[in-house]
């Protein structure tokens, strides 16, 4: 995902000069195609992600549409503030990119389990989740909010990555068809959870992917489409408090829709464990 990411953010500032692209001095192996196209808009902030929000509030401020990146919980809860006070208060141009959503850095132990920063960047009024299922939806996500410059948040897998989906354009709370089985039961999904879960999990689903919702996106079509099925099982890797799942539980209007509901979230007992991310998914992703 993250390659697919930057092949994506080189292309589009060829001819979007105000993209400007920082790093927490995290990256390389991925980021030198940017790097590289572009010299005069690549800054490596450091080892300081506070610092790095608080710069790119000030180029946003000035016009520019400033991508910063990091690996999980450092451009997130490690300034929290900056994103709340400087970006979102401000309906910046900032678009904070996380890299390894979910366990993908699990042997890493619990600091780089990244798996409540839905329930955080909920918090932010003014600020977008774009939660791609695959490289596909990667592109999409890219192309929308480069059009489309605000606060946001582009959380990406690791790497390796398959395509699920097809290349589309993409909208705020759109649901995108997977795959289907005919099946009176689907599972809907956010971010990169679909990549490691077995086909146990998936056989017998029709499967939909929510790849840009947030606290401001319309609900529509994900209401309209849970209406249609006996059980919707939503499908998300972080906790089921403040999560993919919460968000829907919270925006629905027909509250009586929540007896079809599901959730397939991770559980809390993950907290102080490591192991690899399919290890980690496989023995605390719990339906509820």
């Amino acid at each position: 995902m993250r390659n697919t990411f930057i092949a994506s953010l080189v292309e589009i500032a060829e001819s979007n000069k105000n993209i400007c692209f920082m790093t927490g001095d995290l990256g390389y192996g991925a980021v030198e195609p940017f790097m590289a196209k572009h010299p005069n808009r690549f800054i490596n902030a450091g080892i300081a992600e506070q610092n790095m929000a608080g710069m790119a509030a000030g180029l946003a401020m000035a016009g520019k549409h400033v991508f910063t990146y990091s690996i999980g919980n450092f451009p997130t809860f490690r300034c929290a503030e900056q994103l709340r006070n400087d970006v979102d208060y401000h309906e910046l141009s900032v678009t904070t990119v996380s890299i390894g959503g979910g366990l993908a850095y699990g042997a890493l132990g619990y600091s780089h389990h990244t798996i409540q920063d839905y329930g955080l960047v909920r918090l932010l009024p003014n600020t977008i989740i774009l939660s791609p299922c695959d490289p596909n939806e990667v592109v999409g996500c890219t192309e929308y909010i480069t059009d489309r410059p605000q606060p946001s948040y582009l959380r990406l897998g690791k790497t390796g990555e398959k395509n699920f989906s097809t290349k589309k354009k993409l909208h705020p709370g759109m649901v995108n068809l997977i795959g289907s089985s005919n099946s009176d039961k689907a599972l809907l999904t956010t971010g990169a959870a679909l990549q490691s879960v077995g086909d146990e999990t998936i056989n017998g689903c029709d499967i939909y992917s929510v790849p840009i919702w947030g606290e401001k996106v319309s609900i529509r079509e994900i209401e309209y489409l849970i209406s249609k099925y006996s059980t919707v099982i939503v499908l998300e890797d972080h906790l089921k408090a403040g999560g993919f799942y919460s968000w829907i539980c919270e925006k629905l209007e027909n509250k009586r829709l929540l007896i079809n509901l599901r959730s397939l979230a991770i559980s809390s007992d993950v907290i102080g464990k490591v192991g690899s991310q399919i290890y980690l998914q496989k023995k605390y992703l719990k339906l509820s």
